[in-house]
């Protein structure tokens, strides 16, 4: 055996659980931020001091016990200023409040282990302003430990009780680089502690791995903070470890409990049901944290599942066995189920993304000079989490393109009877297999006169074009498209619409402007809930097979000899009194077969309004696994991907939407084609126009 191998094994558990450390800690910073972005507002709230001393006071400590000294330090600091907060002692103001929003970007780079003198220099000058702030000296958090029968620290309010805490760590503590003497000099910091060490499973001396942590303890804590303050302490290590934080009846004090009374408290037997020892069930719920690389190898062979499955069912559906037919369904049910549930796993609410989006806020009225409130809805919408990461920048370059162009100076809102505080929204909701996220603000809405002069000055439209407002704001998702004259830090470079634009593209989405003259904007994203794997209906022309996403999908209708007289040559059809265009998929996709008597139009809702599809038969719906068509085809854009059917064949994926517009688009040319012999002809859709709305 190595003899290096248990060393080597110990560093890999090590850096994994620094790691883990790491991610837990960019969480907590998220909720931080947005607490004293939130106490900026509501300077009074004691509740919110609390959540961010309480975040500070778990960053320290947790830092210290994986190794992040230098951030332990940092942060106490910090936490020394709000400590000074919540004994009135010191106000909440604009300096503590962007000193300290300062002070995380800075605890992140010490999570990144990014070490140079500017980082150095930068936090030194945090620190020096800290301390004028609050008059305290530095202190290293090692030098607030005190003995276990000293009385609760004079920061403490409230009235006193006595916890009964049980930890027991588990074998793996040592190998995780957790410390568990940090964890008691933390638990001793909220008041007076007592501890007694159960060393039962320590094996004999021949079979003792030293790397190994075999031992657990039961303390009594006489404070006046409550049970989540206590868990904070343990909530880097709380998923792999027993433990239990239940209060003593009977011993609330005004003051803490003398150390005779503590160590009484220790003797008593912890037992029950039985002489077994219970513990805090509801309190050691815990969750997994999962790399996203294996959630998304799940899915990918939950995929390939869903087609083996489809190929099964044809399989079953070609012969004639009862027995097949039956293993085929219940494969298929299973199938379903674990499908519903891989895509559970990866739904997760969209609260975190709004949430980092509160400082952007912050600091860009400050860097603008205009004061600006954000508010959220619908925060706990959930969607793929693949789509969730991809939403950053989009909704980055819509709320500073809302605040840049859209929110007003102070004065003139003041002038038009607004508020002095701006207002921009974040919201979220389901719609059908959809989720519609929404920034709206209450400036003074799109120009679209302006809009439209900038259009033709750089050559996007012609000067005599006759523009509905839905085709005018499209023009600000144009690349280099902006109405600034001057180039800012914040915008007037024309490139973060076209971001926008083409991350929701490569999302299958679609972007919805509205806008009214001093009133305000509100673009509206419509997105897949997930891109992994969608319902669809199947439908053939020709040989070839197609996939229309079910969820866009609302009824199909027959298409005769008969009804294509009647239109005179338009590809129009009657749906119950409604005229709703359609596209030939054969013509479209030149399938060169003879086309069958009787045809069939899926109607489907795209951003354009109604549209049809003409299809020669309608095969079933379908459970569709989405594969991506590759670089070749990325400027394919009416084909959203492909999938693989039962018996083999690729059937493609169409975006209604994108359909639609590649159809309009060649019908305009079409028209231009014929009025100017010198632009040169396209094939296309003939007799296609949008319905009016």
């Amino acid at each position: 055996m190595n003899p290096w191998g248990k060393k080597v094994s110990s560093a890999n558990n090590a850096e994994q659980f620094k790691q883990s450390f790491r991610e837990e800690a960019r969480e907590i910073l998220v909720d931080l931020e947005s607490a004293l972005l939130e106490l900026n507002e509501n300077r009074a709230d004691q509740e919110l001091v609390g959540r961010v001393f309480r975040a500070l006071h778990t960053i320290k400590g947790s830092g210290a016990m994986f190794g992040f000294e230098a951030l332990a330090v940092f942060t106490h600091n910090l936490e020394n200023a709000f400590d000074e907060v919540r004994n009135g002692r010191l106000q909440v103001g604009s300096e503590l409040v962007d000193l300290t929003l300062s002070a995380l970007d800075q605890i992140r780079a010490m999570l990144e282990e990014r070490e140079g003198a500017e980082e150095s220099a930068i936090c030194a000058e945090i620190l020096r302003r800290v301390r004028h702030l609050t008059g305290i000296p530095e202190k290293h958090p090692a030098s607030v430990k005190k003995s276990i029968a000293e009385a609760i620290p004079p920061s403490a309010t409230g009235q006193i009780n006595q916890w009964e805490i049980h930890f027991a760590p588990g074998p793996d503590l040592l190998l995780n680089g957790s410390n568990p003497l940090l964890i008691f000099t933390e638990l001793r910091q909220l008041g007076g502690l007592s501890l007694k060490a159960s060393m039962d499973l320590i094996p004999p001396l021949g079979e003792l791995d030293p790397e190994r942590c075999y031992v657990s303890w039961d303390m009594v804590l006489a404070t006046a903070a409550d049970r989540d303050a206590i868990r904070d302490v343990f909530i880097f290590i709380e998923d792999g470890c027993e433990l239990s934080i239940q209060p003593i009846p009977g011993a609330g004090e005004q003051q803490a409990a003398s150390p005779d009374a503590i160590a009484a408290a220790l003797e008593e037997p912890r037992t029950g049901n039985g002489g077994r020892r219970t513990y805090d069930k509801p309190d050691n719920a815990s969750s997994l944290r999962v790399p996203a690389v294996k959630l998304d190898q799940f899915v990918d062979l939950v995929g390939e599942l869903v087609t083996v499955q489809a190929r099964l069912a044809e399989l079953a559906a070609r012969r004639d066995d009862s027995e097949i037919a039956e293993v085929s369904e219940e494969i298929e049910r299973l199938t379903s189920a674990l499908r519903e549930n891989s895509m559970n796993i990866r739904m997760t609410p969209i609260r975190g993304t709004f949430e980092k989006f509160r400082r952007l806020v912050h600091d860009l009225a400050r860097d603008l000079g205009k004061d600006v409130e954000l508010s959220l809805e619908g925060a706990d919408t959930e969607l793929d989490k693949t789509v969730i990461d991809q939403l950053g920048d989009p909704l980055m370059h819509l709320i500073r393109n809302s605040m840049d162009h859209g929110i007003e100076q102070r004065d003139l809102r003041l002038a038009r009877g607004k508020r002095a505080t701006a207002r921009i929204q974040l919201s979220a909701r389901h719609s059908g297999a959809s989720v519609l996220i929404t920034v709206s603000d209450d400036g003074g809405g799109i120009d679209a006169e302006a809009v439209r002069q900038r259009a033709v000055e750089k050559g996007l439209v012609a000067s005599d074009a006759e523009l509905s407002d839905a085709e005018t704001f499209a023009l600000i998702f144009q690349a280099g498209f902006s109405t600034a004259r001057e180039v800012t830090d914040v915008s007037g470079r024309g490139v973060g619409m076209d971001v926008v634009r083409q991350r929701v593209d490569s999302l299958r989405g679609t972007i919805d402007v509205a806008s009214k003259p001093g009133l305000g904007t509100s673009v509206t994203l419509r997105l897949p809930l997930t891109l992994a794997i969608i319902d669809g209906l199947l439908v053939s022309v020709g040989d070839a097979c197609f996939v229309l996403p079910l969820a866009s999908t609302l009824e199909c209708i027959e298409l005769t000899s008969a009804d294509i007289e009647r239109s005179n040559g338009k590809h129009v059809a009657n749906v119950r009194g409604e005229i709703v265009p359609y596209i030939r998929l054969r013509e479209h996709f030149n399938v060169a077969t003879p086309r069958p008597e009787l045809e069939q139009i899926m109607v489907v809702e795209t951003g354009e309004g109604r549209f049809g599809f003409v299809v020669d038969q309608v095969l079933g719906d379908c459970q569709t696994v989405i594969k991506s068509l590759g670089r070749v085809y990325r400027h394919v854009q009416a084909v959203s991907g492909a999938t693989i059917l039962g018996d083999g064949r690729v059937a493609l994926i169409l975006d209604p939407d994108r359909l639609v517009q590649d159809a309009m688009k060649t019908q305009s040319q079409k028209q231009a084609a014929r009025a100017s012999p010198r632009v040169a002809r396209s094939g296309g859709v003939s007799g296609l126009h949008a319905p009016s709305h």
